[in-house]
């Protein structure tokens, strides 16, 4: 059994949703190594996340920004955690909604999704800054 793991930074993103694959493809070289296993994504913050979802026709991340921020409004009278701003709280709701992690499989060394999947960041803040992610891939 194979195990690797490298925690990358990735540059700040603007608010919305953001195909981050090749990012994640060129930062674990030794994935190439693994013939049957998994890939864990893992993002180490409470207000962006992580999807797997359409990687082709960029109007699908923007119905899921539009979507969003009709499902989880900013300036809620009954939000209570707003001293870093009204998009702070509707950002950490969101991350909990989609998740902080993907599991992918890798099959002879690259990641096996669908034609059309791509890994997203969802970056739910206005200026959220850089974000770390953890990077793990084991396998035979």
């Amino acid at each position: 059994m194979k195990f690797y793991q490298k925690e990358i930074d990735l540059p700040a993103y603007s608010r919305g949703f953001h195909i981050i694959t090749p990012i994640v493809e060129r930062s674990l070289p030794e994935m190439r190594e693994i013939r049957t296993g998994q890939l864990h994504v893992f993002i180490k913050h409470t207000s962006a996340s992580l999807t797997v979802n359409e990687n082709a026709d960029p109007t699908v991340r923007r119905d899921f920004e539009s979507t969003f921020n009709k499902l989880v409004p900013e300036n809620e009278p009954h939000y209570m955690h707003d001293t870093e701003g009204s998009d702070d709280m509707p950002a950490h709701l969101k991350a909990s909604l989609l998740g902080c992690s993907v599991l992918i499989p890798i099959t002879e060394g690259r990641l096996n999704l669908g034609t059309w999947q791509g890994i997203y960041l969802c970056e739910h803040r206005d200026r959220g800054g850089k974000r770390t992610l953890v990077l793990t891939a084991t396998g035979v």
